[in-house]
């Protein structure tokens, strides 16, 4: 009797999970394939082989997100089948989840079986894992053939010969199979397989396989070819790329689809490194260029961002030339673009050709194109030149720069449409801390004390609140003796606007500046506007206590803060009294806290 309530104690688990596998509940499915590693332990490798194995294989018939954690699961199941030698008994499951009709799915059973393909012997691999990848790749279903073009490359190096010819084959009949998504899949499995074939077989028989690919009639098909492109010159010698790649690649270049050309000019520069410094110079330049003037705006924009990559490729001994005579031209036309993401992806590398041309060069020819696009009305534009001044100040110095751009960046500064110099005042850390301390003190800070002072409130809120970068940027010594001075200036203007202002600059650099500059120098600026006629400057000055009494020590506290705020408390004016009380609350917060550290 204990050895039959034994066994069937055994089967509870298995029970357990073949109940919630059909149960109605999608979830309860779920949880159960997700506690699939749990119930393999409770029965044992022999019995996970024999029994759950099979069991799995057949209920291969349920929601996508059942399959697909079932299909993650088996992934890793190689130590609950009893390791490596048994590692074959997960490829029936498998199998069949490779071909299921949702790509999801079948990518993840494909994913599993990658994983699982190194961790087989070789004679396990040469009778399980190849048979199964023929069946697939013969498959009746799509499906099942876009499976086998990912698991060819992982098993080719381990087999014999023979099987090595067969996989070979396969993989000739899926490049040229009747169904786009067949085909599209081998396109993007080819360079894979490349890395993994001899390279004499490459040539006889893979080469033939990647121009029709790159030839195909669907698009989809030709773009992946580009991939596989960059891959197969990588391996190949200059001859072999100029007998067997070139043609390809021109015709790619100047496909009819764009998707296509938008992926060669995504990948050009990798292109560039795989064909190497010759066919650069021969074939590649004037071929950037054609991209670089495309009639589709997202290619003129893939090409635009490759510029600086391409040119620091460039053979050194005829960069320069190169440059100025076949890419500056279309770098020209691009900043006048009548597309924002051309002009944009050029902002953000047009900037680095600095270093490569030389000053000269830079002065008279990409200057101009700066000063151009830092006037673009896009502020995607105008960011990408700015963050990226750095790159022009290493090579002209911050002198000529100044001069040549700053009366840009201060016109913009001063434009009547607020919005333009708000865009600028949101630049003004970037810039800071590009040029220098020394820079700004002496050509922007005044501008800077000018935007705290504009009858905009949005100009006077982006300017305060910039403030806490700026001192991040150039230390408390700087804000001590440049801009603190001209806050509290503000604190005496007859516009009770601006003694606001005061007021919020003060929120922020109370929290950069800490206590000391604080405490000393600040609050009695604070205390000061409590006595102020207007009753919002007032109530400004208990919400700015309220804010830095956590920066003030406990003795000013004491004996400046706590008067002050009983003096609001007896204001006239309710808000003043309002924010007073709440001031007050924090205060009592922070005198607790002392007694409790006393």
């Amino acid at each position: 009797m204990t050895d039959v309530a034994g066994s069937d104690e055994s089967l509870f688990p298995i029970a357990v999970l073949i109940d919630e596998l059909r149960h109605e509940d999608v979830q309860l499915r779920l949880n159960s394939i997700k506690k699939l590693s749990t119930i393999a332990l409770a029965l044992g490798a022999e019995r996970t082989r024999t029994e759950l194995m099979s069991f799995l294989t057949e209920t291969i018939y349920d929601e996508d997100e059942v399959l697909l954690a079932l299909a993650e699961q088996l992934g890793q199941f190689t130590p609950l089948v009893g390791g490596p030698e048994f590692v074959h008994c997960l490829l029936k499951p498998l199998e069949s989840l490779a071909t299921v009709e949702e790509t999801v799915v079948r990518d993840k059973a494909v994913e599993s079986l990658r994983l699982l393909a190194p961790e087989h012997s070789t004679a396990d691999l040469e009778q399980y894992f190849f048979q199964m990848v023929k069946r697939l790749s013969q498959g009746d279903w799509f499906t099942s053939r876009t499976s086998a073009c990912g698991l060819i490359s992982v098993c080719y190096q381990r087999v014999n010969n023979s099987i090595k010819m067969e996989l070979r084959s396969l993989f000739r009949n899926l490049c040229s199979d009747d169904t786009p998504m067949v085909r599209r899949a081998a396109a993007a499995k080819f360079g894979e397989f490349v890395k993994v074939v001899e390279i004499d077989h490459v040539k006889n028989e893979l080469i033939p396989l990647f121009n029709n690919l790159a030839g195909d009639e669907q698009d989809s098909v030709r773009l992946l070819a580009v991939e596989a492109c960059v891959v197969i010159a990588s391996l190949f010698r200059h001859e072999d790329i100029e007998r067997y790649l070139m043609p390809s690649i021109k015709h790619a270049i100047d496909d009819k689809s764009w998707r296509v050309r938008y992926v060669v000019a995504d990948k050009f520069v990798e292109l560039q490194q795989a064909v190497g410094p010759e066919i650069t110079k021969n074939e590649l330049v004037g071929a950037f260029g054609s991209l670089l003037k495309d009639s589709e705006a997202e290619v003129r924009a893939a090409a635009a961002g490759k510029i600086k990559d391409f040119c620091h490729n460039l053979p050194a001994e005829s960069r320069e030339q190169t440059i100025m005579t076949h890419v500056l031209p279309y770098v020209k036309d691009l900043v006048n673009d009548s597309n924002q993401h051309v002009k944009s992806a050029l902002a953000s590398v047009i900037m680095g050709l600095s270093p490569v041309v030389g000053k000269e060069n830079t002065i008279e020819h990409l200057l101009p194109l700066f000063l151009t696009q830092l006037k673009d009305e896009c502020p995607d534009v105008r960011l990408n030149i700015i963050s990226n001044l750095d790159c022009v100040n290493e090579v002209i110095g911050v002198k000529t720069l100044s001069q040549s751009l700053l009366p840009a960046i201060v016109e913009l500064a001063e434009d009547s449409k607020w919005r333009v110099r708000l865009a600028i005042i949101e630049y003004m850390p970037l810039l800071a801390g590009q040029l220098g301390v020394e820079f700004f003190d002496e050509k922007l800070n005044n501008l800077y004390a000018n935007w705290l002072l504009d009858h905009v409130y949005a100009i006077r809120e982006a300017a305060t609140n910039n403030l806490k970068k700026l001192v991040e940027k150039f230390g408390h010594e700087w804000a001590q003796n440049t801009i603190i001075p001209k806050v509290l200036n503000m604190a005496r203007d007859q516009n009770y606007l601006i003694r606001m202002t005061c007021l919020f600059c003060i929120n922020v650099l109370a929290q950069s500046c800490g206590p000391e500059l604080t405490q000393k120098v600040m609050l009695p600026t604070v205390l000061g506007l409590a006595s102020d006629p207007v009753a919002n400057v007032r109530f400004n000055v208990a919400k700015t206590l309220q804010k830095i009494c956590p920066v003030v020590g406990s003795g000013a506290l004491q004996n400046q803060v706590k008067p002050c705020l009983e003096k609001l408390n007896q204001d006239s004016d309710a808000d003043v009294k309002f924010f007073s009380i709440e001031a007050f609350s924090i205060l009592f917060e922070k005198f607790k806290e002392v007694i409790q550290a006393m």
